[in-house]
């Protein structure tokens, strides 16, 4: 997980070489999936969510690979200040049961 915040003015440009970047952070192995959310109260704020298979996908395959270096050279000019990463293990989740819209309760 990683709060990105983004130089203000640059948020477009950020989420259009997000897409690119995209396809390399899930072509790496042990990727599961990823989210990038838009912080409704700061326009410049960010969150990356992404879920590995392992610790050692993320720290060791991803962060040492070829592949890391386009991710950087794609990403890390837009932040200010540079992110810190930190990770996360699922403790606990619960789901909406959702009813579809307009079904009488």
């Amino acid at each position: 997980m990683a709060v990105l915040n983004i130089i203000p003015g640059k948020e477009a440009e950020f989420e259009a070489a997000f897409r690119t970047a995209s396809a390399i952070i899930s072509s790496m192995p042990g990727y599961v999936s990823h989210q990038l959310q838009h912080c409704v109260e700061n326009e410049s704020r960010y969150i990356l969510l992404v879920h590995w298979q392992t610790l050692e996908a993320h720290t060791i395959g991803f962060r040492t690979s070829p592949q890391y270096q386009e991710w950087k050279k794609l990403l890390h000019h837009f932040y200010s200040p540079f992110p810190t990463v930190e990770h996360y293990e699922l403790v606990f989740e619960q789901k909406a049961r959702l009813q579809p819209i307009g079904a009488d309760s």
